[in-house]
């Protein structure tokens, strides 16, 4: 028998001492944020985290997903985006079916145990009324200034209750200035928008996209080139022609396409329709960089407000 080295343990103890730790640190890994080490909010769309980071402030990182002239419907993110989704105190998402190419990746973080925030369930979403998506949820709320109000509320409250280290005061003080900001976009479109003649107020984009603001602004919706509410359907040789006599029965001036699509359908509808039509591009469902006319939600909706004003009106 092998006396073993007086100060020194058995090899086996050393053995076990070794595998333990070594299951911590695997147990560590693996669990990531299960052990109480979640940091930081995650937001999917960049619209959503130009609202969340105006709330935020510098009360903790704030880390946007969707870079900017991307398409919510379709764009995706890598493992590592992945993996930080599952990592954070927050996750705020759009929700109602919009950022289709990430859901999973949402839903895998939120079985994961990570707090999430569907803003567009808790501002009183309308379905859409015709095309592909008829009586489906819209989730494009946020072209209605009232709602983005509303999801700024609701974006501090789940900030308040779920991220630790944050100032509550400060949130709510930053929530407050912020929607004041909104109320003021708000106002400046029912002038805009009050201006416009009755017989003009009718409105044709390029997928349907305005369902919020023709409710808010008394708009009506003629059609969209793309007969759904989602970028990833396609419009058929019928659904063109179909759309294209009833802009030529309804006399519209113009068109409105989002800036980061493709106006050539819409252009192709024009020309059907055999009318002399502006195809207005706006800036409807993403943010642009610092220079691209919309790099906030504030910019974004006064550049879309005084372009539908000038489009229906000119």
């Amino acid at each position: 028998m092998v006396t073993p080295r007086p100060g020194r343990r058995p090899a086996p103890r050393r053995a076990a001492a070794a595998l333990l730790a070594l299951a911590a640190a695997v147990a560590l890994t693996g669990c990531g944020a299960a052990g109480g080490e979640r940091s930081g909010i995650v937001v999917t769309t960049n619209i959503l985290g130009d609202l969340t980071r105006n709330v935020v402030g510098d009360q903790a990182d704030v880390t946007v997903l969707m870079r900017p002239n991307a398409d919510p419907h379709s764009f995706a993110i890598s493992a590592r985006q992945a993996a930080e989704l599952e990592d954070a105190a927050l996750v705020v998402y759009n929700g109602l079916g919009l950022e289709e190419g990430v859901l999973r990746n949402v839903e895998a973080a939120e079985a994961a145990g990570t707090p999430a925030l569907a803003v567009g369930d808790g501002v009183d979403p309308i379905s859409y009324t015709e095309g592909e998506t008829a009586g489906q949820p819209d989730p494009h709320f946020w072209t209605d200034p009232v709602r983005a109000g509303e999801a700024v509320d609701l974006i501090a409250d789940a900030v308040v209750e779920q991220v630790d280290g944050v100032d509550a005061d400060r949130i709510r003080a930053n929530a407050r200035d912020y929607r004041e900001q909104v109320e003021e976009l708000h106002a400046h479109a029912r002038e805009r928008f009050g201006a416009i003649p009755e017989d003009r107020r009718r409105l044709v984009t390029n997928h349907h996209v305005f369902g919020y603001l023709a409710q808010r602004y008394d708009f009506e919706v003629v059609g969209a080139v793309i007969p759904s509410g989602t970028t990833l359907a396609s419009p058929s040789s019928a659904d063109l022609d179909s759309l294209a006599t009833a802009v030529e029965e309804a006399g519209v001036p113009a068109v409105f396409a989002d800036s980061s699509q493709p106006d050539r359908l819409a252009r192709v509808m024009a020309e059907e329709a055999g009318v002399d039509i502006e195809v207005v591009p706006l800036f409807s469902e993403s943010l642009t960089g610092p220079d691209g006319g919309a790099a906030t939600y504030a910019e974004m909706t006064r550049h879309n407000t005084d372009a539908i004003a000038d489009g229906l009106t000119g």
